[in-house]
């Protein structure tokens, strides 16, 4: 025993060190993030890595996205909104998806009315998605199939909060995935944007307390300070940033970090100051002949706007300038452009700026009542998903700057699926599992990197196999709902760390499922929380 008040040379240096190592330690536990790039592990913001994320929210009906078409109890279930297969085309022949080009110029841009062989020997993809199909045949588009989490909750509000902040059943968490990722960097406070979001509001999957991500709910209207976006306005807002900054103040903790940030929001206020925002700088075209509609493209001299956020900038609708019309050439419905907005000016962020992450929503996904078949607020939905990842493509291959299609990532995210059979108004309710989309050039897709398919956990032949009849797979969950066979942390986590370029300690940190051995979100196995077989992540990136 060692009385307090004696004390050796070896007890004195022995306990001086372990004091003073204690104190290095318990500075660490907090460190400023103007120093944690020094610090920092991974290459997240260094390696030119870019996500872009859509949150499709409402819950999408995964089972009408990417079918089983193979599946009887898929059509039994859906007596009025199943998609039809075709009689002439063998779904269980392996290669490309198939392409339901216009045959003639003038032809309905949607016109083909059946299941879209997908080329796995299973799934199809329903017809409002045929823009997918030449990201799909590119080896560009993975199409991720029963995606969910343990002890799925059926609550919109719930479940986006467990997708967002990567914590299922836990609603005590209030920073979200991709906020950790940036925090993660060490640039989050030192550079003046590393994730953006246009939308309404902030989400939370990119909120946090410890650095401001930015959000614009309208980035043509005003700047970040709710004054005009003009140049004597810029210039107003620029000199009261300044000049704030320059008053001064008493040397005071994190004084230095204040003075940093005010420097990162007059470097914002530069940076969306200097970019082209407005209807006008909406240019951006696809190759000549889109859906071989050359009658537009000789008239246009070139294919069809990328970002369709007027009506004539839909599609072919305007088939000669100034004269006459066809809304059966839209390539999405009407009420798409504010969304089509958002999406470019996310693209053009990540694009333009040093920006690693931005992302939008896209609402309306909770279609109870007539979600409709061939056309209707469903498919309608879909024409923008398809059309946003292949002008997506096409915007980051022909007008590439600070971001190349190869290093970017694209991925929708949407709380739950829907129900396998549909309710008595023509509609789906409230289930579990989903799709997630996944576009990018370095997606291991179809016929890319040694992979057959772009078409992951749709397939009998799947580890854990989709097992059809009215037992099978679409009835696994609760004897009615499309029970999960991945995770969607493992589709973010495999994207965090293989593609954005996070080390496995910190993918630990950002998505801490991932640090407990019973979750299996890497390798799969059999998930401790509700003893269902996941297949861990989905090998979906080169």
């Amino acid at each position: 025993m060692q009385h307090f008040n004696i004390i050796t040379r070896r007890g004195f240096l022995d306990r001086s060190f372990k004091v003073g190592l204690g104190v290095a330690l318990s500075t660490l536990v907090d460190i400023p993030l103007v120093v944690k790039r020094a610090l920092a592990e991974g290459t997240i913001g260094l390696n030119g890595k870019k996500l872009l994320f859509i949150f499709l929210r409402g819950a999408n009906d995964s089972l009408n996205s990417v079918i089983p078409i193979q599946d009887s109890a898929y059509a039994t279930s859906r007596p009025t909104l199943k998609i039809p297969a075709d009689s002439l085309t063998d779904y269980s022949a392996i290669g490309s998806c198939d392409l339901p080009i216009s045959a003639a110029p003038t032809d309905p841009t949607f016109g083909y009315a059946n299941a879209i062989r997908l080329g796995n020997g299973f799934a199809a993809l329903h017809p409002s998605l045929k823009f997918l199909a030449p990201v799909y045949n590119a080896g560009d588009l993975a199409l991720v199939h029963r995606v969910g989490y343990p002890k799925q909750s059926r609550s919109h509000f719930d479940s986006q909060n467990y997708w967002e902040t990567g914590n299922p059943n836990n609603n005590l968490v209030k920073d979200g995935i991709l906020y950790r990722a940036m925090v993660e960097s060490g640039l989050a406070n030192t550079n003046p944007l590393t994730g953006v979001s246009f939308q309404s509001s902030l989400p939370l999957i990119l909120r946090g307390s410890a650095a401001a991500m930015t959000n614009l709910s309208d980035p043509n209207r005003y700047n970040l300070l709710g004054i005009p976006n003009t140049t004597v306005g810029n210039t107003k807002a620029d000199n009261a940033v300044t000049n704030a900054n320059g008053f001064p103040f008493p040397d005071k903790k994190n004084r230095e970090l204040l003075n940093l940030q005010y420097k990162n929001l007059s470097d914002t206020l530069s940076i969306f100051a200097s970019l082209n925002f407005t209807e006008s700088g909406n240019t951006f075209r696809d190759d000549p002949g889109t859906d071989n509609d050359t009658t537009w493209a000789n008239a246009a001299t070139g294919g069809y706007y990328l970002f369709p956020t007027t009506n004539d900038k839909n599609g072919g609708w305007r088939r000669v300038t100034g004269g006459a019309t066809d809304a059966q050439k839209y390539v999405v419905d009407t009420g798409a452009y504010s969304f089509f907005n958002s999406l470019k000016a996310a693209a053009l962020i990540l694009n333009k700026t040093n920006a690693i992450v931005a992302g939008t929503e896209m609402g309306g996904f909770d279609t109870h009542v007539a979600q409709g078949t061939l056309a209707g607020s469903h498919p309608n939905l879909q024409r923008r998903i398809a059309w946003a990842m292949y002008a997506l493509r096409k915007y980051f291959l022909n007008y590439a700057d600070k971001a190349t299609w190869n290093n970017l990532a694209i991925i929708t995210l949407s709380e739950f699926g829907r129900t396998t059979v549909e309710n008595s108004d023509r509609g789906t309710d409230h289930a579990e599992a989903g799709v997630m989309f996944v576009a990018g050039g370095a997606v291991k897709g179809y016929n890319k990197g040694g992979s057959s398919t772009g078409v992951f956990g749709c397939h009998p032949s799947n580890s854990v196999p989709w097992i059809t009849g009215q037992t099978g797979s679409m009835f696994g969950a609760s004897s009615r709902y499309l029970k999960r066979v991945h995770d969607y942390r493992s589709v973010l986590g495999k994207l965090i760390r293989d593609h954005l370029g996070a080390t496995q300690n910190q993918l630990n940190r950002i998505i801490p499922g991932y640090a407990v051995t019973g979750e299996h979100l890497q390798t799969g196995g059999t998930s401790a929380v509700d003893n269902t077989p996941i297949i861990g992540e989905p090998d979906i990136i080169v």
